[in-house]
């Protein structure tokens, strides 16, 4: 008896195992972006505060046909839900809308919230990127800026565009904006010549965090007056905050970009659909010479 009912114990934790939930998080990183290791940890960190299963995957030529195929592949093996970003929802809606109508919940982050209902998403977690953008714009423009140019480090990334055109919004100016890429030396060289191209342009808005570092380097080798403006966090923008080469950068906490939607899918499929009544917002916030060094400690670990 002893030994059928040890059997019998066995057999029911080997059948939970296998039932455990398992959710997919796919992004559009190229891997040289130091904000989405911070994504990818707040979904860790999740699945193992709640005992389910977690994969994370991106393309790294950054190619939107090859994220779909993520997206495609990963539906098929028919996950408990799809975790996406959402940077271009023409070349990714068709993917994400057919996992929807297959039946697995999806949740788009980060980038995408116009689109992310549109695509079949349930909800969107991640900043109004236009509304930070034109927060930035504000800010810069009080604080003495006359002409600006963004720069971009994707341009088909509709989230960025966003950013740049909010800036520009609140300035009341034409936008400006430039393809600098994701490499960190073109990021430097487009940035130093654009300057030199135009000494009129005295603001930056660098829509990344290593942006932000490149173009600190790029304002320092052309030795101009520049008021620099970036978005995210890493240790290095962090440290160019408190020798005021930057003025301030816009924080989205990214770690609940990753964290919250493994969280609100477990609860939509062990609670009979339960949901938040509306998407979250995880952003904007200024971080800036006042709190830089309270926040310190989290750049680039969990913001």
């Amino acid at each position: 008896m002893k030994k059928l009912l040890l059997t019998t114990v066995a057999l029911a934790l080997l059948g939970g195992a296998a039932s455990a939930e398992r959710y997919v998080m796919i992004t559009h990183t190229q891997g040289t972006d130091p904000f989405w290791p911070v994504v990818e940890k707040g979904g860790r960190d999740a699945a193992e505060d709640i005992g389910v299963e977690f994969e994370y995957n991106f393309a790294p030529s950054g190619d939107m046909s090859d994220m779909a195929r993520l997206i495609e592949s990963a539906a098929a093996t028919q996950p408990d839900g799809l975790i996406v970003s959402l940077p271009d929802a023409d070349a990714l809606g068709g993917a994400i809308r057919a996992a929807a109508e297959s039946g697995i919940p999806v949740i788009t982050i980060n980038s995408g919230l116009e689109s992310s209902k549109s695509v079949g998403a349930l909800m969107h977690i991640g900043q109004p990127e236009k509304l930070a953008g034109f927060a930035a714009g504000e800010r810069a423009m009080a604080e003495g800026g006359t002409k600006a140019l963004c720069l971009n480090q994707e341009a088909y990334n509709t989230a960025l565009v966003d950013r740049c055109q909010g800036y520009f919004d609140a300035t009341g100016q034409e936008l400006n904006m430039i393809d600098v890429s994701n490499d960190v030396s073109q990021i430097k060289t487009r940035t130093a010549a654009a300057l030199q191209a135009d000494p009129e342009i005295d603001s930056l808005l660098a829509v990344g965090p290593h942006v932000c570092e490149a173009a600190a380097a790029a304002v320092k080798e052309v030795g101009a007056q520049i008021h620099l403006a970036c978005f995210d966090m890493t240790p290095g923008v962090i440290n160019l905050i408190k020798d005021g080469d930057v003025a301030y950068t816009i924080d989205q906490q990214q770690y609940l970009q990753g964290y919250m939607p493994v969280a609100v899918l477990h609860l939509y499929n062990t609670n009979a659909g339960m949901m938040p009544g509306s998407n979250i917002p995880s952003g904007p916030g200024f971080v800036d010479a006042s709190n830089a060094a309270a926040v310190e400690v989290q750049a680039g670990v969990t913001r």
